[in-house]
């Protein structure tokens, strides 16, 4: 057959117009109930259209209750009092047969790694994918090549919907862009890509650094140091630093390049508990410095450890904070004061963001900020000093 042409005088949109081949396709071939339709693979390849838009003609049919979808096992003819499909009246209401099996929405959730928060957000994102009556699908990229090849073989495979949380990357990468132009609904988690307008879910890292820096400062400190794993264009890590610059600008404080410490290696969570050499020339070059700010709990738990090994007295002499909350945050030998980021609310306006989509909603692209909170336990000395 040839392929359809967007420009057809109908002016039908697209998945429309491959809606009425299938039904021309059931009734040349003389269908009976319950026998395979071609699937999306096959009508994207004989109509020459895209996955996504032979994917919008199936539901449609099946939306009309003449086809039935199941998951991993393709599109089938739906039954009627006929024992056929009916191309006129059978579409305007669909069969008891079809809606009982009618399958769930799959959605897809891509991270980067297994950790505390991640897992926080695996359990937060399920419970709100099953409200919507949707299936999820799980996955882990290895690195960025990795995530690609996942995003591919799930936009092959027909999923509904995908919710990533990337790898770290100076841009978004080809995949997304492509997602994007195809109009596969896809929402971006706990990061930001400013080059292009997608829909975006994240925590305010900025704001979340910031009000943690004003913290301090209503403590009465004002030598305040900085200590991250290397940014390597993650924009959380970005934000979580320019968040303490702006804070100390914006109360009249001396921004001191010694003071500021970003890791030559990442900082290993299985070994937080051991004296840091990194850490410990930090914090052995700074003898002024009264609270020190860490772009991570893993990066504060490391310190506040290896300052114990140096005989460095938290919080009496040193002041440790954190960001994320993890739960090893509460159970080191000083509770770690740190922010709280709430993966209940990113993973339900993620998803409801996701299910617009899903849904077709016109809506421009969004970009949702979920506000962060300070978890205040005794990791924090009062230096009483009034602002």
């Amino acid at each position: 057959m040839k392929p359809i042409s967007s420009s057809k005088s109908t002016k039908q949109q697209l998945y429309l117009q491959v809606a009425d081949k299938v039904l021309a396709i059931i009734e040349s071939r003389k269908l009976q109930p319950h026998d395979p339709v071609p699937s999306e693979g096959e009508l994207a390849k004989l109509f020459g259209v895209s996955r996504m838009t032979s994917k919008l003609a199936l539901e449609r049919l099946a939306e009309q209750g003449l086809v039935y979808r199941l998951p991993r096992r393709g599109t089938f003819l739906a039954g009627n009092r006929e024992g056929g499909v009916s191309v006129g009246e059978g579409s305007k209401q669909q069969s008891p047969a079809s809606a009982e099996r009618k399958s769930s929405k799959q959605i897809a959730l891509i991270l980067p790694h297994m950790s505390d928060y991640t897992s926080r957000i695996i359990t937060a994102v399920e419970n709100e994918v099953l409200k919507h009556d949707c299936d999820l699908i799980l996955k882990f990229s290895k690195d960025k090549d990795d995530e690609d090849r996942y995003l591919q073989r799930l936009v092959d495979r027909g999923v509904d919907g995908m919710i990533l949380f990337p790898q770290g990357r100076k841009t978004c990468s080809d995949q997304v862009l492509k997602m994007k132009l195809e109009r596969i609904p896809i929402v971006i988690i706990d990061r930001i890509f400013r080059e292009v307008q997608i829909d975006c879910v994240y925590h305010d890292h900025f704001r979340g650094s910031y009000e943690m820096a004003q913290y301090l400062i209503a403590k009465g400190h004002r030598e305040i140091g900085y200590t991250s794993n290397a940014i390597e264009n993650i924009t959380s890590r970005e934000e979580r630093y320019q968040g303490y610059i702006q804070a100390l600008l914006d109360h009249g404080i001396p921004v001191k390049n010694q003071y500021i410490h970003f890791r030559s290696v990442p900082c290993d969570p299985s070994r937080v508990n051991e004296m840091d050499p990194e850490q410990a020339q930090f914090i052995g070059s700074n003898p002024l410095m009264t609270a020190v700010m860490c772009g991570d709990d893993h990066v504060a738990i490391s310190t506040l450890f290896t300052a114990l090994h140096m005989s460095v007295p938290v919080p009496e002499r040193l002041s440790i904070v954190g960001f994320s909350d993890i739960k090893l945050s509460a159970l080191t030998p000083v509770p770690l004061t740190t922010v709280r980021q709430d993966t209940g609310r990113l993973a339900r306006s993620a998803v409801e963001l996701l299910m617009k989509r899903v849904n077709r909603s016109k809506e421009k692209q969004l970009t949702i900020k979920i506000q962060t909170e300070i978890i205040e336990r005794k990791s924090v000395s009062d230096k009483g000093v009034t602002v």
